[in-house]
């Protein structure tokens, strides 16, 4: 185990002691979209630390071999002893490979091993269910678990369904943004048939929004029409201070806590969790 993950560990073991009896009941959701540049890293980074805020247990998963969000919220992909590759591949636990970010997020990392990984899973038994078993060992220490979905419709991605018990869809808000939607539609049907008959679409959430334009308007009126899937508000506004944060390793909400996008983020997250509690 590398010393980052030892010392993960012992903080997460006195986190544990100090918070008390653990919660029953866990949502995991899985930020999905095949098209890249909508937005899923950021969602993930951004909505798991308003859920933190919100004093809230969360755990963020990193599927995507690139490991952007690994490297968003500060930790150097390359420095990692154990990923969520190995976690997927059975030779390694999810606790000995989850970290914690500068900003006291929880992290399951990923780095470039993963790619390897995903074309050693084609051929192995229970490849759809891996990250769901592997998850459900450290599921109890948190309300909350986030993946980060490639883009891809792969085996990753189908892996975070299958652990999943609802979708989000970030899309940004232009015409072409939402094309591949009913692809993702289709697998998530697959996935509900075969695997998980339980997983839930959480609704799209609109990214890069502008709302002063009306071109912007009808695309979510185009979305919600044509796919009738619910629009999960506010939407997120375009700003670069969302592709500032990666820079310095932490959220938007720790680089510019006040600014509208990191408030977008805190009301989706304030909204989410007011929802689950209604279950």
């Amino acid at each position: 185990m590398g010393q980052a993950c030892q010392t993960a560990l012992i903080r997460r073991t006195e986190a544990g002691s100090a918070s008390g009896t653990m919660a029953s009941v866990t949502t995991t959701i899985a930020v999905a979209n095949q098209k890249g540049g909508v937005a899923k890293t950021t969602t993930v980074a951004s909505l798991g630390a308003a859920l933190a805020e919100l004093k809230q247990r969360v755990l963020l998963v990193d599927l995507d071999p690139q490991g952007s969000l690994t490297f968003s919220l500060g930790i150097d992909p390359e420095d990692l002893d154990v990923t969520v590759a190995e976690v997927l591949l059975g030779t390694s636990l999810a606790e000995d490979a989850i970290v914690i970010t500068d900003d006291g997020l929880h992290l399951l990392p990923a780095n470039v091993s993963l790619s390897q990984a995903e074309e050693s899973l084609v051929g192995r038994t229970g490849r759809e269910q891996r990250l769901r078993v592997a998850l459900d060992k450290v599921r109890p220490e948190y309300d909350w678990i986030l993946l980060d979905c490639p883009p891809t419709l792969g085996v990753l991605t189908v892996g975070a369904l299958s652990a999943a018990n609802s979708v989000l869809i970030p899309i940004q808000a232009e015409t072409l943004a939402h094309r591949g939607v009913g692809q993702l539609l289709d697998t998530i049907h697959d996935v509900r048939q075969f695997i998980n008959s339980k997983l839930e679409i959480m609704g799209v959430l609109p990214t890069m929004y502008d709302g002063r334009t009306t071109h912007a308007q009808n695309v979510l009126r185009a979305i919600r029409e044509t796919y009738e899937l619910p629009i999960v508000t506010p939407p997120i506004p375009k700003t670069i201070r969302f592709a500032e944060a990666p820079a310095i390793g932490r959220s938007i909400l720790s680089t510019a806590k006040s600014h509208k996008g990191a408030e977008a983020y805190r009301q989706v997250a304030a909204n989410i969790l007011a929802a689950s509690t209604k279950k």
